[in-house]
């Protein structure tokens, strides 16, 4: 019996793969029909830079910073054009958007596929929640309708998510457009900012980075700015940085190559490529993080008054409580009296007045006696 019910659930597995992996490229779009394909291996990212193309293993390793979880292929033809598809799963809307700024080159302007996209003539790059869309072909931009259709189609099935904040941070005065990169990991960032291998700048810490390329008199200018979880990890990583890199005209640490560099709060900027602190300025000149440290906690102050203060205080407020009790007990006796002399149904009737007797006379005690007046 247990046999037959593993089958059973084996079976329904292996059965709900195809649809699992299947479902995200449709099979036609504006007129373009095509096969998908689903890659359950990782597929080759198409950087499009031919001048640093990484090699297979490199890209390995970019592909597990991001966090690539899978994707999907499929090549669509419409009379004598055709388009090749690669759509890329990330396990985040943050992966992705990284992954999609490590894809798009110089050569990409905004395109409005969506909020976050990019074309040129024969590639086209959009960003969906946590899948990157790239498409290949030519004369995309004739297109154009029938890429938003292609989006709209995978949109339904991407991961809505925050998208990282750091590159607001991005200095703008002498940006040079869609150079900015997203940063996970040191690999990727050994690609964009090329320094040393390994983790320098402390993605073990918590370190998330943009970098961007400049241009200042002429020369191109790296910038990395690297966001730190707390400014004392910050702090703690641009010391060791001190001892490593010739960091702002230090010369020390083993690489000769100058760095200059500048913490705000979290924050943690690097310049490489300039050759003096002047031309550095005029980019980290522009960073800053925006938080500011307050304490709104309330507070007062505390002054002992001075003896002759304390001296009168004591004296009127003793003044005030005698004139208290004597205006108190002038209303009461002087009510009692008032509604005695009006009616002696009130106070001390003298069918309810109990008196103890000592019996030393044969005189009756009377309650009037005690007012003073006799009926």
């Amino acid at each position: 019996m247990r046999l037959r019910i593993g089958l059973v659930v084996a079976v329904l597995f292996l059965a709900a793969l195809p649809a699992s992996a299947q479902g995200v490229l449709p099979n036609t779009f504006g007129g373009w029909t095509g096969s998908p394909k689903p890659e359950l291996t990782p597929l080759v990212f198409h950087n499009g830079d031919k001048t640093t193309q990484p090699v297979a293993e490199a890209q390995s390793a970019v592909r597990q910073e991001y966090g690539f979880v899978g994707g999907e292929s499929a090549e669509y033809t419409h009379g004598s054009g055709a388009l090749e598809v690669n759509l890329y799963r990330l396990k985040d809307p943050s992966g992705a958007y990284g992954l999609y700024s490590y894809l798009r080159t110089t050569d990409m302007p905004a395109a409005g596929l969506a909020e976050h996209s990019s074309m040129s003539q024969e590639r086209a790059l959009v960003l969906v929640g946590n899948l990157v869309l790239e498409v290949q072909g030519k004369n995309l931009s004739a297109a154009n309708r029938d890429l938003k259709a292609l989006v709209g189609a995978v949109s339904p099935h991407a991961s809505s998510g925050l998208l990282p904040t750091i590159q607001q941070h991005i200095p703008t005065k002498g940006f040079i457009d869609r150079t900015d990169k997203y940063v996970l990991g040191p690999e990727t960032l050994n690609q964009v900012f090329p320094i040393e291998n390994g983790d320098w700048l402390g993605f073990s810490q918590g370190a998330e980075a943009e970098t961007a390329k400049y241009r200042v008199n002429g020369r191109e200018l790296n910038l990395v700015i690297a966001d730190f979880p707390t400014p004392q990890t910050a702090a703690k990583r641009l010391t060791e940085l001190r001892s490593r890199f010739n960091l702002n005209g230090s010369n020390g640490g083993t690489n000769p190559a100058p760095l200059f560099a500048k913490r705000d709060m979290t924050l943690v900027a690097i310049v490489s490529g300039a050759a003096t602190q002047k031309e550095a300025d005029a980019i980290l000149g522009q960073i800053a993080s925006g938080a500011e440290i307050t304490w709104d906690e309330p507070t007062f102050q505390f002054k002992e008054p001075g003896i002759g203060v304390m001296i009168v205080g004591a004296i009127m407020g003793t003044g005030v409580i005698c004139l208290f009790a004597i205006i108190a007990g002038l209303a009461f006796g002087g009510v009692r009296l008032v509604v005695k002399r009006a009616t002696n149904k009130v106070f001390d009737r003298p069918d309810q007045v109990q008196v103890l007797q000592l019996g030393l006379s044969s005189k009756p005690i009377n309650a009037e006696d005690f007012y003073g007046y006799r009926k």
